[in-house]
C-alpha cells in the first residue's frame, strides 16, 4: 500500500529537529519546514519508492522538507515541461534548486530545459540550467565541443553580472568543461584565470565557491591515481 500525503507529512513532522531547522534556515530554506535530516529523508524515500502523485502533493504543501522529499520520490519519466517550470518558479532556496536539477537531469526533458533555463536572467532558473549542463557533461550526454566552447565564452562574459547562485552554478559548469572535455581543458583553465575568483554570498554558512583552476587540476590529479 502506497504512503498517503497525510502519513508522509506526519512522518516528516515527527522526524524534524529544532537544530536542523536552524541549520536549514541559515542556508535559506525559509520558515515552513520541520528540519528533517537527509539521513531520515533517504529512509522515507526508500519506504515510499517512486510515487509521482505523492510528489506533486508534497510539493504543493510549500513545506521545504516535503518539497525536498518530492524531488526524491518523483518519477523523472513523468516530469513534464510545465510541471518542471512550475516547481522551479516556486523555488526561493538554492538547496531545492540543486535537488530539482538532479531530478530534471534524469528526465526526458533535460536537454530542452537546460537550453531554455541557461538563458534566463532569473537566479535560480539560471542556476538549474547550468547545473543541468554540468550533469550532461558528467554523464556523457553528447553536447558538442562547439557548444561547450560557446558556453565557455558566455560564462566568461556574463558570470560577474549574473545573480548570486547562478554565478556558483556557472563556475561549476566551467569546472565541468575543464574536467570532462579534454580537448577544451586548456581553454577552460585560461577562461577561469581571466575570470579570476568568483564571489558568491553563501550567507551564514561555511560553504565556499571553489577556485575553478585549482579544482580542475585537483580533480585530474585524483583521476590519475
Amino acid at each position: 500500500m502506497s504512503m498517503t500525503f497525510a502519513v508522509a507529512m506526519a512522518e516528516l513532522k515527527k522526524m524534524g529537529t529544532a537544530q536542523n531547522v536552524k541549520v536549514y534556515k541559515r542556508h535559506g530554506a525559509g520558515d515552513n519546514l520541520f528540519g528533517v535530516s537527509f539521513a531520515n529523508l533517504y529512509k522515507l524515500q526508500k519506504k515510499i519508492g517512486v510515487n509521482h502523485p505523492l510528489a506533486i502533493e508534497l510539493w504543493k504543501s510549500g513545506n521545504s522538507d516535503a518539497r525536498t522529499l518530492a524531488t526524491m520520490v518523483a518519477d523523472p519519466a513523468q516530469l513534464t515541461p510545465s510541471l518542471a517550470d512550475q516547481w522551479l518558479a516556486d523555488i526561493r532556496y538554492y538547496g531545492l534548486a540543486d535537488l530539482l536539477s538532479g531530478l530534471v537531469a534524469k528526465s526526458p526533458i533535460a536537454a530542452q530545459k537546460r537550453k531554455e533555463w541557461m538563458e534566463s536572467p532569473e537566479e535560480f532558473v539560471r542556476q538549474v540550467g547550468y547545473d543541468l549542463f554540468g550533469y550532461a557533461l558528467k554523464n556523457g550526454d553528447g553536447i558538442p565541443d562547439t557548444d561547450c566552447r560557446r558556453i565557455l565564452k558566455t560564462i566568461e562574459a556574463q558570470i560577474r553580472r549574473s545573480a548570486n547562485r547562478a554565478r556558483h552554478a556557472m563556475n561549476g559548469a566551467l569546472i565541468a568543461i575543464g574536467i570532462y572535455r579534454p580537448a577544451l581543458r586548456a581553454e577552460a583553465i585560461a577562461a577561469a584565470r581571466r575570470t579570476g575568483k568568483v564571489e558568491v554570498d553563501h550567507g551564514e554558512t561555511s560553504c565556499k565557491t571553489p577556485d575553478a583552476v585549482s579544482y580542475i587540476q585537483k580533480a585530474l590529479a585524483r583521476k590519475k591515481k
